[in-house]
């Protein structure tokens, strides 16, 4: 039986674990943080310490794509979330009003998700691996060493000197992953990693009563900075303001009184405020968009969900990017199981195939944001709308197009392919304009 060795017990080295483990595998995973899963996710929110997750208890979402990969890959999983008072809830409902056409489409069951706290999520997947066979979670586990042998990982060593054998080592590990100094040690090659300059500051203040009416975009830009409006489970939602952190004034944002002041200037979303607070302004900085190799030049390790690219949180696509590589990896265990160099070969290749393309189109989504807000910070006028920002406003179709790339249904270029979908931002948008194929990065 082929064992392998997840580093990271967080949302997506458990799902990892959990789908390799009821493929046959014997599974170990290492979770440095100590404290064991809560009964249920009220405990999960309140006393859960979960100090490797830098966004354990900031605003979270999982978008669509996430919600099929439950539904293929862990479909007890996705059930377990609704029972755990996970909200249903149907992107559609945020349609401008300016858009007449609310006939229901064929398909349109395919923009809802699931979605809850990041503490609800790992609270549920977390009593999933406790309770799967085939796998073992070991928490207040560190990794001190990475072995090699003959150019393929073999084993960890953990911080009390044992030894681990596998097959496999996945680091999910998360964005602050320690790999790079794991092979470093072991006198491997520098991780290369392709970085953006630049980033994202964040202020997140949650609250609970009855979910507030949507009556706007639950990401909507106001100048330099940004709103982001998310339900999320048993009657609690979050509201963030972010933006650059090129902006000095944005952290201002960290004061309750002016932060409150940014959210009553949007007019749409102040009564996202008129629940009872079960926080005060939670500041989150230091994230920027970041990709690296997958496979390290080893044999046998890969690296998984955050610890491989991550990109801007307030997209919501992490979770969602997330569950989509530990299904990839699924799928290359399966075809190459006990065959280490093929298994992280083909790995390599989904991962640069499926994936890869989402990452860079969110990357390019946060560069031109970035690039709008220094604009306006230098007193220059931004690039206009582009022809389908005007045309989702109107057109029914145009707006479930978007739709499908926000929630990483399609990729941006080839929605913007499809003759029809031109065609009509062609006249919702008052413009003859056949080849939008270059603004497609934008529209992530």
């Amino acid at each position: 039986m082929p064992h392998a060795i997840v580093l990271g017990g967080g949302l997506c080295g458990l799902a990892a674990a959990l789908m390799l483990a009821r493929d046959g595998h014997r599974v170990t995973v290492l979770e440095r943080d100590p404290a064991p899963v809560p009964a249920d996710p009220d405990a999960a929110w309140e006393r859960w310490d979960r100090a490797g997750v830098t966004q354990f208890r900031q605003a979270h979402y999982m978008q669509p794509l996430g919600r099929h990969v439950l539904d293929a890959e862990l479909p007890d999983v996705r059930r377990a979330l609704e029972g755990a008072g996970a909200l249903r809830f149907d992107p559609l409902r945020v349609m401008p009003p300016t858009i007449t056409d609310r006939a229901p489409r064929e398909g349109d069951e395919r923009f809802v998700t699931w979605t809850a706290r990041r503490s609800t999520i790992e609270q549920v997947v977390g009593q999933a691996a406790e309770a799967q066979d085939g796998l073992e979670v070991r928490r207040g586990v560190t990794v001190a060493a990475l072995e090699t042998r003959a150019g393929r990982a073999v084993a960890v060593r953990t911080g009390d000197g044992e030894r681990l054998a596998a097959d496999l080592i996945v680091d999910a590990m998360g964005r602050g992953s320690a790999l790079p100094k794991l092979l470093a040690a072991n006198g491997g090659a520098a991780v290369q990693d392709a970085t953006d300059d630049g980033g994202f500051l964040y202020y997140t203040r949650y609250f609970r009563g009855e979910l507030p009416a949507i009556r706007g975009p639950i990401t909507a830009h106001h100048g330099t900075y940004t709103i982001l409006t998310l339900p999320a489970d048993r009657g609690t939602w979050s509201v963030t303001v972010y933006g650059s952190t090129r902006d000095r004034s944005i952290k201002a944002a960290r004061d309750s009184g002016h932060w409150t002041e940014l959210v009553h200037r949007t007019g749409r979303h102040a009564h996202w405020l008129d629940g009872e607070p079960l926080t005060g302004v939670m500041p989150m900085g230091g994230v920027m968009s970041r990709m690296r190799t997958v496979d390290h030049g080893l044999d046998g390790l890969v690296s998984l969900g955050d610890a491989w690219a991550c990109t801007n949180p307030a997209m919501g696509r992490g979770m969602s990017f997330g569950l989509v590589h530990a299904a990839l990896l699924r799928r290359a265990a399966r075809a190459h199981a006990g065959r280490p160099a093929e298994l992280t070969a083909r790995f390599a290749a989904d991962t640069e195939r499926e994936l890869a393309p989402f990452h860079r189109a969110t990357m390019a989504t946060d560069r031109s944001r970035l690039a709008e807000i220094d604009a306006l910070l230098a007193g220059e006028e931004p690039a206009p709308p582009a022809p389908w920002q005007r045309a989702m406003r109107v057109d029914a179709d145009v707006f479930r197009g978007v739709l499908e790339i926000i929630g990483c249904l399609s990729l941006p270029q080839d929605v913007f392919a499809r003759p029809a979908f031109a065609a009509r931002v062609d006249a919702a948008a008052g413009r003859t304009v056949t080849d939008y194929r270059s603004t497609a990065a934008s529209a992530a």
